[in-house]
């Protein structure tokens, strides 16, 4: 692939769309990972800024037989702020492959479960349509077709029951492996999703719990890469058994991190547990394993609405005593709502090159939306990373005005506000579960 003075052609984008995770990975111009979604216009609230997140994605995505293309659509887990948006892409998307995991089903079983958002039952709908696909395809000798692609990765002792029961073992995957193919495009040496949960023994906990984990590796063709962590909304014990796990089996290549994206938005739960007295106790061991992972000048990222200035008891994340933990132990500590400017915030783009992996900064960053028109015009696919930016950008740019015909409040504040109602209110429940539950 042909650098340009410009962008990277390769790197991970993560949306400022409030407290919710929008996290976009490019690999090439034709292979472009989505992880989470979290549309801001589809939120069913007032005070929400109805910035179109799926619309500007849907633009940045490249073109197969005159259909825009996701190759890969991964959900952490089925909270509201982590899917929304989900159905209107996939209604006007070819999703080549879904990522899923067990604990769909095993909600699905559970007749006491809390009920799903309508975009998780649609990505659980979705999932089954494409389980029935892929077992007509092996009767007949063959493989599932782009569109009708997935994969299950983790492991439920109650799996008898589920959809997923009878899928070849090439359709799922579990903890411990390497994953190179993105909807049959094999991209090993430029590539790599290390999966590091869910866990067996985690199956029947809370949603949150139960979450995708993984190392995500881009690798340039100079040989430099760049290593990101994703823990969806994993708690505290949860990712040190990650980190024990790895460490056991002589694995901590895959816990080495250039950028951290902060667990649970910047939740105090990653690294506080209260004691039989209800204080909230620090536990050092899950700062320490993440400082001596990091590589250096390691950043970590938490997609979440603007750090309060002091926490308030029993609220929702982004928790400011997270933050200043993190704080102790990176480089920089980057808020997505904040990131530049609050007003307008800019996507943070991590991109890999012959020059480092880095967050790209200054003037390239607004620039995407130019390099993007010119180089797509030029090309079939052209600079995918630049476009993705570029649509990135456009949805903080959008804030502002969107949030002139919102009510009262500055635009973060509305996002809070429209998160709080996806979840029912700003107070936490006083054991970690999953927004919306």
């Amino acid at each position: 692939m042909v650098q340009s003075e410009g962008l990277p052609a390769r790197g991970v984008v993560f949306w400022p769309v409030g407290t919710g995770d929008s996290t976009t990975v490019v690999v090439d111009d034709l292979v472009v990972l989505q992880v989470d979604l979290h549309d801001m216009a589809k939120a069913d609230d007032e005070a929400t800024p109805e910035v179109a997140v799926v619309d500007r994605l849907i633009e940045a995505l490249p073109l197969v037989d005159g259909v825009p293309y996701l190759a890969t659509f991964a959900l952490t887990h089925a909270d509201k702020d982590h899917c929304l948006g989900f159905a209107d892409l996939l209604d006007r998307v070819r999703i080549g492959e879904l990522w899923s995991t067990p604990r769909l089903w095993r909600e699905y079983n559970d007749p006491d479960a809390p009920a799903l958002c309508a975009d998780a039952v649609a990505f659980r709908e979705e999932s089954e349509r494409r389980i029935a696909a892929t077992m007509e395809a092996v009767k007949a000798a063959e493989a599932p077709a782009s569109g009708d692609r997935i994969r299950v990765i983790g492991y439920d002792d109650d799996h008898g029951s589920h959809a997923y029961d009878e899928l070849p073992d090439e359709y799922l995957a579990w903890p411990g492996q390497s994953l190179t193919v993105l909807d049959g495009h094999e991209r090993a040496g430029v590539f790599e999703a290390f999966i590091h949960a869910p866990f067996k023994d985690d199956a029947a906990s809370a949603r949150n719990e139960t979450s995708l984990s993984m190392q995500v590796t881009l690798t340039d063709e100079t040989g430099v890469d760049g290593k990101v962590l994703l823990f969806g909304d994993l708690a505290h014990d949860t990712i040190m058994k990650i980190f024990d796990y790895s460490e056991y089996y002589d694995r901590e290549q895959y816990l080495a991190w250039d950028l951290l994206l902060a667990p649970h938005h910047c939740s105090k739960r990653v690294m506080y547990q209260k004691d039989s007295d209800g204080n909230e106790r620090l536990q050092l061991d899950v700062l320490n394993a993440f400082e001596r992972n990091a590589r250096p000048n390691g950043i970590i990222v938490s997609s979440s609405g603007v750090f309060p200035d002091v926490d308030v008891d029993g609220h929702n994340p982004p928790h400011r005593m997270a933050a200043d933990r993190y704080a102790e132990i990176a480089d920089e500590v980057i808020c997505t709502m904040s990131w530049v400017d609050e007003a307008a915030p800019s996507p943070v783009v991590f991109g890999v090159d012959a020059t480092g992996a880095r967050v790209i900064r200054g003037d390239l960053v607004h620039s995407a939306a130019t390099e993007a028109k010119s180089e797509l015009a030029a090309s079939a696919t052209g600079r995918r990373f630049a476009a993705i930016t570029a649509a990135a950008v456009a949805v903080g740019n959008a804030i502002p005005t969107a949030a002139v015909a919102a009510p009262s409040g500055a635009g973060p504040e509305r996002v809070d506000a429209a998160v709080a109602a996806d979840r029912g209110g700003s107070s936490a429940p006083e054991t970690p579960v999953g927004f919306g539950r």
